[in-house]
């Protein structure tokens, strides 16, 4: 008979057992989390059983407030470890990593075998349990690249090129790509990032991420409470949301921000958190930006009203940084229809996207005067946002959305463990 990924299967095969392997997860609010609950949800639809390890504590808190095991829409979630400093500094983050690596190590040892073991990349290394589950207990390593380390805090120029903790750190990452049975990534830039650290293509997967919500559609001015509240007077809004981190360029929006101050027909809400939280409102004050304000973050149940109170997005990358992250803010965008702003490098797969769908103008980082030209060209043609939002909702079909990512990960696993007699097609834009 076949399995529901359409590959020939015995009567007497027994469900691939696949491993989640990241610090959060459901029902944290986090985007891997989400992107993690995701994935088990369409494994389990296509007969695989899936479990998670992932910390009792919300992502960024302190304390131990989740269960220490529970049975979420039949994945078994086990929780270990506990933020016990939060954020307090490198070495109190540093301490709740190595409580977390240690009882994660634990669990991945004694739980069911599993039959793959896909581990992300919070916290950094945590792949290094996938691979010794590899070698303990004979299952397979995959190896979900979020993020590069240490070349995005080096980018970030938090750690030296030369230090070395850098190349230390280095080798080990390097040793983890090459011993994973597959590595996934999220961009063609990181793809290529990956192949100049000697990894074998034929080894590099690109799956997108998607929506965290696939339900997100479009809502209007009209019926959208959010934007009311936001934005009374109805100006065009130019928005950012989600994280706004030190991997983001900030000054270029902000000096754009200081430009357009006195023009009453356009605002900017930030909704989220992230570093650059603390200069965002700094700038709003010392320059008495009226037309500025920061938002919390929203429930997910919110999410549509709140990406649609935005008529205009803003997403950046600092130079340096393509291929090292992939914002997954991108798809929520572009489901509910809104054209985006992207600042940053022209090969960055953000880039990419705006330039093959046509959702989109790019601008480089600094150059505030043509991101100020930007933003009042689309603030003036509600037409051309219209059609730059409907070509976004266009290119997410196929490739970004949450179904075809999700089954070229299926169609990987399934290789993975041997049920499968063909090579997968996998995501290929």
């Amino acid at each position: 008979m076949k399995n529901a990924a359409g590959y020939k299967q015995h009567m007497d095969d027994k469900p691939s057992h696949i491993v989640l392997l990241n610090q959060p997860f459901h029902p944290d609010v986090v985007a891997t989390a989400q992107m993690g609950k995701d994935l088990a949800d369409h494994l389990i639809n296509q007969g695989f059983t899936v479990s998670a390890i992932a910390s009792r504590s919300i992502y960024g808190s302190t304390g131990a407030t989740l269960p220490k095991h529970e049975v979420i829409d039949n994945i078994t979630i086990h929780r270990v470890g506990s933020n016990i400093f939060g954020k307090k500094g490198i070495i109190a983050r540093l301490a709740d990593f190595a409580l977390f690596y240690l009882q994660a190590g634990f669990k991945i040892t004694t739980m069911k075998k599993p039959t793959v073991v896909v581990s992300f990349t919070t916290p950094p290394f945590i792949a290094l349990l996938g691979l010794w589950c590899r070698l303990a207990r004979g299952s397979k390593a995959v190896y979900w690249v979020m993020d590069l380390y240490p070349d995005v805090p080096v980018a970030c120029s938090v750690m030296s090129p030369r230090s070395p903790l850098t190349k230390l750190m280095e080798h080990i990452h390097r040793w983890i790509l090459k011993k994973s049975d597959a590595v996934v990534v999220l961009g063609r830039c990181m793809k290529n990032r990956v192949i100049d650290k000697g990894i074998p293509e034929s080894r590099i997967h690109f799956i997108p991420v998607w929506p965290i919500d696939a339900g997100l559609k479009p809502v209007t001015h009209e019926s959208n409470s959010l934007r009311k509240k936001w934005n009374p007077d109805n100006q065009t809004c130019v928005m950012y949301s989600g994280n706004f981190g030190i991997a983001h360029d900030a000054d270029t929006l902000m000096n754009a921000m200081i430009k357009l101050r006195d023009d009453n027909s356009i605002r900017f809400d930030f909704i989220g958190s992230g570093k650059r939280r603390a200069l965002v409102e700094q700038t709003i004050k010392d320059s008495h930006l009226i037309n500025a304000a920061w938002h919390e973050y929203v429930p997910r149940e919110q999410l549509a009203h709140s990406l649609s109170a935005g008529d205009i997005h803003i997403v950046s990358i600092k130079e340096g940084l393509e291929g090292l992250i992939v914002p997954s803010k991108m798809f929520g965008i572009m489901s509910v229809g809104r054209p985006v702003i992207y600042i940053g490098n022209r090969q960055s797969e953000i880039a990419r996207i705006i330039s093959e769908s046509g959702c989109g103008l790019l601008v480089s980082q600094g150059d505030d005067a043509a991101l100020v030209d930007a933003i009042q060209t689309l603030a003036k043609n509600p037409a051309k946002r219209q059609l730059m939002g409907q070509a976004g909702k266009d290119a997410l079909k196929g490739i970004y959305d949450k179904h075809s990512a999700c089954q070229a990960w299926s169609e990987l696993l399934t290789r993975l463990t041997g049920s499968a007699s063909v090579e997968p097609e996998g995501v290929t834009p």
